[in-house]
């Protein structure tokens, strides 16, 4: 089946909030050490600047459901594109540390709102069978965000621009949030939340629109699963017992995707080959590299992940994961190897990449049923941003201290999260949403699905 052209510039023009996710991610790695030498930062107020954006992520993360129901996904992500356009201009032109805070702050309510509207988006425009790989854009987008982030910075370094380069570090980004904003007033709505809101005849126009192979059936199962919801599904109450497991396994994978550590090293990269002994260009170049083996090893994960399924990635990524960070912990504890640092961390980006990376929003966006949908994407996505506040709050402390602990504790969550997966997590490959939700005993299946 071919991808039809509307479909696929829906799929791109969204996913740009997930380029700007992981551009706003990255950047900051770039800017530590000016940054600590321009405030006299402590490791603890260092930790505080980083995750002053990680408390707009985690509030941005916990209410984007809301305005996601009430004003349509759509629309809800023209006020992220919004908040990504003043924390770029705010983070370049602050005038003091306070100002850069807030700033950062505005620019965490996008990332945090982008990471469950965009991939919620995506997931209720996409046929199944296409379903993984246009979800999966979303996290290709963020990590060309953070490769585009690293070379900006490596680019804007050469440049020689003195006491100013953090500013034009952050501000950067301003361009592409302008051209997110304008882009996001040429796609449809979401057919899923024009059905739920009673449009009926604009969700099958847009169903239609965007290729559905067999949009009347379609339509009707959308329509079916909304009726089974308490209330026509417009009010149903997400902590409830039959949404037991979407919770737990929303939960989980999102508290997972940050306990191996993978944007404490994303945000402290250059201080981690700092720490390791290499100088700030030689950082900022290494930095690229783990970029760009971020992004070839997401782009070989979207080619697999409706075929492989999203279960198998992970529990490979798990194993490659786990033996990388004991390997860097083993460096920093001995104390020795250095050289190897670079190399470890170029495969363990590349296994998160291919699993955890490339499995998360679109395992989040597919366990719950529409009328949930957004609370549920809420929920998993806060889940993964309050423990990422929690580590980027808690990692240069710790570094500080000892290298290695973190990095023991990275690992040993690792070997916890393989087992989980293996014993615990359902295949969702190839199912449509509606469908998804009786394989998971939300609702009597369908007679003719038995």
């Amino acid at each position: 089946m071919k991808l039809p052209g509307s479909l696929l510039k829906s799929t791109i023009i969204a996913g740009l909030g997930g380029l700007l996710f992981g551009f706003d991610t990255a950047v900051i790695s770039g800017t530590t050490q000016a940054l600590t030498q321009v405030y006299s930062l402590t490791p603890r107020l260092l930790g505080i600047t980083v995750a002053s954006a990680l408390a707009g992520t985690v509030i941005g993360a916990m209410f984007a459901g809301v305005p996601g129901d009430r004003l349509g996904r759509r629309d809800s992500l023209r006020w992220m594109a919004v908040f990504y356009l003043v924390s770029a201009l705010g983070s370049a032109l602050a005038w003091n540390w306070d100002v850069l805070l807030v700033a950062r702050f505005i620019g965490g309510l996008g990332i945090g709102g982008s990471s469950v509207l965009a991939p919620m988006y995506i997931a209720e425009i996409a046929p199944a069978q296409w379903r993984g790989r246009l979800v999966g854009f979303f996290q290709f987008s963020v990590v060309f965000g953070i490769l585009l982030a690293y070379f900006s910075n490596y680019v804007v370094g050469l440049a020689s621009l003195g006491a100013d380069e953090w500013r034009w570090k952050f501000g950067v980004a301003a361009a592409p949030a302008a051209i997110f904003l304008a882009l996001l007033f040429t796609i449809p709505r979401s057919p899923r939340w024009l059905a739920k809101k009673g449009r009926i005849d604009e969700a099958r126009s847009v169903l239609q629109l965007t290729g559905d192979p067999d949009s009347e059936h379609d339509l009707q199962e959308i329509i079916e699963s909304l009726k089974e919801g308490e209330n026509g599904g417009g009010s149903e109450r997400l902590f409830t017992w039959k949404y037991r497991m979407p919770i737990f396994l929303a939960v989980s994978i999102g508290m997972f995707n940050q306990l191996e550590g993978i944007n404490a090293i994303l945000y402290y990269l250059n201080d981690i080959f700092a720490k390791a002994g290499f100088g700030k260009v030689s950082g900022d170049l290494q930095a690229v590299a783990v970029g760009a083996t971020n992004l070839v090893f997401t782009m070989i994960a979207m080619s697999l992940i409706d075929k492989a399924g999203r279960k198998t990635l992970l529990l490979i990524g798990a194993v490659g994961n786990a033996l990388c960070l004991a390997g860097v912990s083993f460096i920093f504890a001995a104390n020795r190897d250095q050289h190897l640092l670079i190399w470890l961390l170029i495969a363990y980006i590349a296994c998160f990449a291919f699993a955890q990376g490339a499995v998360i929003w679109v395992y989040i966006g597919e366990v719950f049923p529409t009328q949930v949908r957004a609370k549920g994407q809420s929920l998993g996505s806060f889940s993964h941003w309050i423990m990422n506040f929690a580590i980027s709050l808690v990692f240069p402390v710790m570094a500080a201290r000892s290298g290695a602990w973190p990095f023991m504790f990275f690992t040993a969550v690792t070997i916890l999260q393989f087992f989980v997966v293996l014993f615990v997590y359902p295949e969702t490959k190839g199912i449509t949403l509606e469908e998804m939700q009786h394989r998971l005993g939300i609702a009597p299946a369908h007679p003719e699905k038995n």
